[in-house]
């Protein structure tokens, strides 16, 4: 029996579980665990793929339980976390059928992670906004309101159009016709990494003074730097 083909779906499993008992957390507005236990998720997920390269036991099942993994991880639960702000923390009833638009969140990670198990073009970079990145932005806005923001942030983040706006973009992201640059250093190289040295660099200086807020401005400016990265390379 060959162990080392099942360690890489073991540590996918993990991830699962992980997103699993983020989603409990979640039900009981438990935001900093929910965060922390799809952090952990997103992690191991690093790590399957890592391993089923170490061990070279990559296989069309690793792929399939990579995606259904990442759809409870990355999908289920931002989707949640945005229909909860949208429900501004009551219980949801039959009747408020507007909070349940946070799961548009849930239904473009699907639509994604499907997409990308099939586009032969994301083997070295994205098109469009990873999964996981989406649900760390999600999943920080209830931290950020939790953690005193400047009042303007704090009223964005308790308006429902501001959120549903947010639902749209991130659905929007997940999917548009965006390459962005891949964020694996190959080589020791700073001509040839300079952007994600900028970026990796830029980061850092941002978790240390803004913390929890730091996260949204990551990913934005994950997604300008490559903008502006792909106008200078078409000008090339």
């Amino acid at each position: 029996m060959n162990i080392k083909k099942h360690v890489p779906n073991f540590i996918t499993l993990l991830n699962l579980l992980s997103g699993c008992i983020a989603l409990i957390f979640a039900m009981e507005l438990n935001f900093e665990m929910a965060f922390f236990f799809v952090s952990l998720g997103i992690f191991l997920d690093f790590f399957d793929g890592f391993f089923a390269r170490l061990f070279k036991v990559s296989s069309p099942l690793g792929l399939q339980l990579d995606s259904l993994a990442d759809m409870v991880t990355s999908g289920v639960v931002p989707g949640f976390i945005m229909v909860t702000m949208l429900s501004d923390g009551n219980n949801i009833s039959a009747t408020s059928w507007a909070p349940y638009l946070g799961f548009i969140i849930t239904l473009a990670s699907c639509y994604r992670l499907a997409n990308f198990n099939i586009d032969t073009r994301q083997t070295d970079s994205f098109i469009g906004l990873p999964t996981p990145a989406n649900a760390l932005l999600i999943l920080s806005l209830p931290l950020i309101l939790q953690n005193n923001p400047p009042e303007i942030i704090h009223i964005l983040l308790k308006n429902p159009y501001f959120l549903l706006a947010v639902t749209a973009f991130s659905a929007f992201i997940l999917n548009a016709e965006i390459p962005l640059f891949s964020l694996k250093i190959k080589e020791f190289n700073f001509a040839k990494n300079k952007l994600q040295i900028l970026f990796l660099t830029t980061s850092v200086v941002f978790l240390f003074v803004f913390q929890y807020l730091a996260i949204p401005m990551i990913i934005l400016f994950y997604i300008l730097l490559s903008v502006v990265n792909n106008y200078q390379l078409g000008k090339k």
